[in-house]
C-alpha cells in the first residue's frame, strides 16, 4: 500500500492540557468551548459552513500511545479489540468529534462540546448532516451493556 501523508489545516484550542480528566466524547463535554484555528490558506474553504449547527472535526491523536490491538476502553473494564472502541492508540491515530458550531470569525471557528486536547493538529472539517449522519436506533455492540459509566479520560492511552 502507498503511504498516506496528511498536513494539518490548523490547530484545535481547548481548556484541556492533558488526557486525564478530558471528556471522552462530545456528549460528555457539554458547554466546553474551544476554537479551531484554521490556517489562512484555507479561509475560503470555511465559506457557507456557518449555516450548520454541528460539524465533524477530524484530527490527529498526537499524544496517544502507539497502536495497541487490544485495549480496555474508558467505558468498560474488559479487554476489547481496538476497532470495536474509540480508544486513541490506533494504527492511524485519527480522531473524530461532532462539535456544535457557535460561529466563525475569519479563520477562527468557535465550537462547543469539545473533547480534544489543546494544541491537537486539525486535519479536516465536514458538515454534520442529520439526514446522513444520525442513526439513533443502531446497535452499539458491547457499549449497549457497557461495564462502566466513565465520562472522563485517565492516563491509560498516554
Amino acid at each position: 500500500m502507498d503511504a498516506c501523508v496528511f498536513q494539518p489545516i490548523g490547530v484545535i484550542r481547548t481548556p484541556f492540557s492533558e488526557q486525564r480528566e478530558t471528556p471522552i466524547q462530545p456528549a460528555y463535554a457539554q458547554g466546553v468551548r474551544g476554537t479551531l484555528e484554521v490556517d489562512p490558506a484555507y479561509r475560503e474553504a470555511l465559506a457557507d459552513l456557518d449555516g450548520f449547527e454541528r460539524i465533524w472535526v477530524i484530527y490527529r491523536f498526537d499524544r496517544a500511545k502507539a497502536f495497541q490491538p487490544l485495549v480496555v476502553p474508558y467505558r468498560d473494564a474488559v479487554v476489547r479489540g481496538l476497532f470495536a472502541t474509540r480508544a486513541p492508540s490506533r494504527p492511524n491515530p485519527i480522531g473524530l468529534s461532532v462539535l456544535r458550531l457557535l460561529g466563525i470569525d475569519g479563520t477562527v471557528v468557535h465550537v462547543t462540546d469539545v473533547d480534544v486536547l489543546d494544541g491537537t493538529p486539525l486535519l479536516d472539517i465536514k458538515p454534520y448532516v442529520p439526514a446522513f449522519d444520525a442513526f439513533p436506533d443502531a446497535a452499539a455492540g458491547w457499549l449497549d451493556a457497557a461495564g462502566t459509566g466513565r465520562t472522563r479520560a485517565d492516563r491509560r492511552f498516554e
